[in-house]
């Protein structure tokens, strides 16, 4: 099949801006030259059009370097912003552990983002669940009223309507919801504490969290119980501890940047000092046990989840203490 037909298969139904170049015009980089023509879009989303074939001169596709000539006919096929695409419902792969009316209880993989943002416009939980469940196309952000890091596995609920959703936020901000986490952390740790230290952005590093001079800080409070304690495979040489953490308030980083700040990082948290130990690709930490009020009765519904299979490894090849 000729390249041209190659491209043409994602170009959208849409007629596509067209262009000739002037016979009296110097030769110059076809970038350069949709920049000025098609001044609505930026220069880095142009390169990704004619990256992605959505670019033809003189019928074939085009080139980021390539020089457009006098007399070059140029096809432009319009692609619509990623941000636009956020709230398009997708087969996302997650699984309901329970769900009534008023509420859905799913348990996030490691891996997913929670919601669409800043280069993840597709493929996250919100866009998993307006696609299993279309209702909650009319209930802001889907319905989603807390999250999780997209490397933190785990227990979130998900609100079905308005009124269910005021009812769990009013409970988050009264700090009535009660979230239980596992974590792997490195050294030893034997007693258990509260870490209450004020959380904002790392002045240095704008994706971490900080505790020392952060950036508009907010309060935190982490409570953290050991649960054992014990010795890495043999060559890796590190004692870790399984530690259960419960969270007061919800920040962004909260456990990572507490336990941080104790010198215990998660391990295989690089962003916060942590190692790989037993072939751990991400920070373990997996969010166990949900419980809340229900919006209908009243009454208090609780969940569990167990931990995720990766997570379960790492721990089945660390000899324990007595």
């Amino acid at each position: 099949m000729p390249d041209t037909d190659i491209a043409k298969e994602s170009f959208s139904s849409a007629a596509p801006l067209e262009f000739q170049i002037p016979y009296t015009a110097l030769p110059e980089r076809l970038d350069k030259v949709l920049a000025r023509l098609v001044a609505d879009h930026s220069r880095s989303r142009l390169q990704g059009w004619i990256e992605a074939g959505h670019v033809l001169v003189n019928g074939q596709p085009g080139r980021i370097k390539q020089m457009a000539n006098p007399g070059d006919k140029l096809l432009v096929y319009e692609q619509a912003a990623p941000e636009s695409q956020a709230f398009t419902p997708q087969d996302v792969d997650f699984t309901t552990l329970d769900e009534s009316p008023d509420w859905i209880v799913v348990c996030k993989p490691a891996g997913l983002v929670t919601h669409p943002g800043a280069g993840n416009w597709q493929g996250t939980l919100l866009n998993g669940l307006l696609y299993r469940y279309p209702e909650l196309a009319r209930v802001a952000r889907a319905g989603i009223v807390h999250r999780l890091d997209k490397d933190t596995s785990g227990l979130l609920v998900v609100a079905r309507h308005e009124k269910a959703q005021t009812h769990l936020i009013r409970q988050l901000q009264a700090r009535s919801v009660s979230r239980e986490y596992i974590a792997l952390v490195h050294g030893r740790l034997t007693r258990p504490g509260t870490v209450r230290l004020d959380i904002g952005r790392d002045p240095r590093v704008p994706v971490r969290m900080a505790v020392e001079n952060p950036i508009a800080p907010k309060p935190a409070i982490t409570h953290y119980t050991p649960l054992r304690v014990g010795q890495a495979a043999p060559g890796e040489g590190a004692t870790v501890t399984q530690v259960a953490c419960k969270l007061e308030t919800g920040r962004t980083h909260q456990i990572r940047a507490h336990m941080m700040s104790l010198r215990h990082p998660l391990v295989g948290d690089a962003l916060y000092g942590g190692r790989s130990v037993g072939g751990a690709q991400r920070q373990l930490l997996h969010a166990r046990a949900l419980a809340f009020d229900d919006f209908s009765s009243g009454g208090r519904v609780s969940f569990q989840a167990p931990l995720a299979e990766d997570f379960q490894r790492v721990l089945d090849g660390i000899e324990w203490e007595e």
